[in-house]
């Protein structure tokens, strides 16, 4: 049977982090201002279903289908935001399902470091996609599961704060997020991140 583990809408792709979904993606590139939805499904070969059911009714671009070990990860975007729902609202009602029915995002854990060593930033900028991290920043990581639901809070974060987006994982079991900026700035950015985190509705 098939279970939606993360349903993510977000209204309004921000700067970075389209910008660095760009760096990451094998699909059509998401830009400033799109709509899009992130979904975890399991069995993960569900992916290839659905992601046909969503292109043949909505007008929608097709970012990720991937299938990993656990879990499938789909990804769609349109400039139309009322598309993007359409795309949701078909898969749902393929799988018998709504958007309640998927997991809550759960933080497992937090990380602020404030003045970065520069041998630390020197070792994470080996495995960033993102910005880089400076000597003497901030940086803030975030884990939740299940994944998907970190890329809600890496968009929202850049809402509320001038930060820098590093890195942000959102396949396998854990989704991580790390930003970097002046501490006040991390500090707001997280909290308008785990906000958004805690006011998604699931089971």
């Amino acid at each position: 049977m098939a279970e939606v583990r993360a349903y993510v809408y977000l209204d309004q792709i921000q700067p970075q982090f389209g910008a660095y979904v760009g760096t990451v993606t094998s699909g059509d590139l998401v830009m400033q201002g799109m709509a899009a939805l992130y979904i975890e499904i399991t069995p993960g070969n569900d992916v290839f279903r659905l992601i046909d059911i969503a292109l043949k009714n909505s007008d929608i671009r097709l970012g990720a289908q991937i299938v990993e070990r656990e879990f499938g990860l789909i990804e769609v975007h349109s400039y139309d935001q009322s598309a993007v729902r359409m795309a949701g609202d078909v898969m749902l009602v393929h799988l018998g399902l709504a958007p309640e029915e998927a997991h809550r995002p759960e933080v497992t854990s937090i990380e602020r470091i404030t003045n970065v060593h520069a041998y630390q930033a020197q070792l994470l900028n080996r495995t960033r996609s993102g910005s880089m991290v400076i000597p003497g920043d901030t940086l803030l990581v975030v884990e939740c599961h299940p994944a998907a639901y970190i890329n809600l809070a890496a968009n929202e974060a850049e809402k509320a704060a001038e930060i820098k987006l590093v890195n942000s994982a959102s396949v396998g079991r854990y989704g991580r997020l790390w930003i970097t900026g002046r501490e006040s700035d991390v500090e707001a950015a997280e909290a308008a991140a785990i906000a958004a985190l805690d006011r998604t509705p699931g089971t």
